[in-house]
């Protein structure tokens, strides 16, 4: 189920070829967060989801119809990604911001809930009795919560060690940075009254969190032939053709010694699209690469070419059996 969508012959931009060892050392990783999801749906079929995907926004659309005789009022949610504090510290993560709802043309105030987990254990409670934030403020990073923790009594550090909310290791070193350890479960929400009968028209869109390299890991012969290479490759159902596209780029980055490339990664979970009563009845599909020159795979049957950036792909009565991975290199114009 493979398709590689390239630019017009001749419209490739030229990519530096750089190693697996300067890719790992320049990258960050990208989470991936997917569409509502109602908390109880016995009741209420998707009729259908028009979901676009790009680097810049993600926006989805669907219609719900509530087959029941009397109206449901249903909590819709919309599960964030999870973000591990530890991993955070020392590199570097894009996660999902910026998302707005609308029911029937107007907008949706959403409550928010967050969990500190560690080993499956809910220590929420312990951070809020001391006023230590579950997940670092918008746009900031971990070791701002780090900071906050460093400067707490010696005894609530020690506590705090003992739950596995922070590395226990770091108090017996005082020159050793305060690590937490916990992993931030974030969901957004609402209440929403779905009426007997008759469709509802639900849009959410937000920026994805989007991974990139400032270079091509598949560009490297050795990387691509390895394990990881391999399973990489049928991660977005790369192809010969992509990766002959590739080796383009690559031989004349080399001649030019100029253009590096860059590789950007996006996801979205499909699966919980497979959760519901019924199958999705009309579901649409389009990734937009941005870029004209930029080359883009990701796995899709029946996948079709709209415009010089979008491609499209259709299902009726459909259930989603993997999420969406979406891999994109393009050259940055100097």
């Amino acid at each position: 189920m493979s398709r590689t969508l390239l630019p017009p012959a001749g419209a490739l931009i030229a990519s530096l070829l750089l190693g697996q060892a300067a890719v790992a050392n320049d990258s960050s990783a990208e989470k991936a967060a997917g569409g509502l999801v109602l908390r109880q749906n016995n009741d209420i079929d998707m009729v259908s989801e028009d979901l676009y995907v790009s680097p810049a926004e993600v926006r989805v659309r669907y219609v719900f119809r509530n087959r029941a005789p009397q109206a449901r009022w249903i909590t819709v949610a919309f599960p964030m990604p999870d973000r591990d504090m530890l991993y955070e510290m020392e590199s570097e993560v894009a996660y999902p911001e910026g998302f707005r709802t609308l029911v029937d043309g107007r907008p949706v105030r959403m409550s928010v809930e967050r969990r500190a987990m560690v080993d499956g254990v809910d220590r929420t409670a312990e951070l809020t009795r001391l006023r230590i934030p579950v997940a670092p403020p918008a746009g900031e990073r971990s070791y701002q919560v780090a900071r906050r923790i460093g400067q707490l009594p010696r005894a609530a550090q020690e506590r705090l060690a003992r739950l596995g909310l922070i590395d226990a290791d770091a108090l017996r070193d005082a020159e050793r940075q305060i690590l937490p350890r916990w992993t931030v479960k974030e969901t957004w929400h609402w209440d929403q009254v779905f009426p007997a009968g008759r469709d509802l028209r639900v849009e959410h869109r937000y920026r994805p969190g989007l991974g990139g390299t400032a270079g091509v890991p598949l560009a490297s012969r050795d990387f691509r032939n390895s394990d990881d290479g391999r399973q990489y490759q049928r991660e977005y159902c790369t192809d010969a053709a992509f990766l002959a596209a590739l080796d383009r780029i690559s031989a004349r980055a080399e001649q030019t010694q100029r253009d590096y490339p860059m590789e950007s990664r996006l996801r979205y979970i499909l699966t919980t699209g497979g959760n519901w009563r019924s199958p999705i009845g009309d579901f649409r599909l389009v990734v937009d690469k941005g870029d004209p020159n930029a080359i883009v795979s990701f796995c899709g049957e029946g996948v079709r070419r709209i415009s010089p950036t979008q491609f499209e792909v259709r299902h009726r009565n459909w259930r989603p059996d993997r999420d969406l991975a979406v891999l994109i290199v393009s050259v940055p114009r100097n």
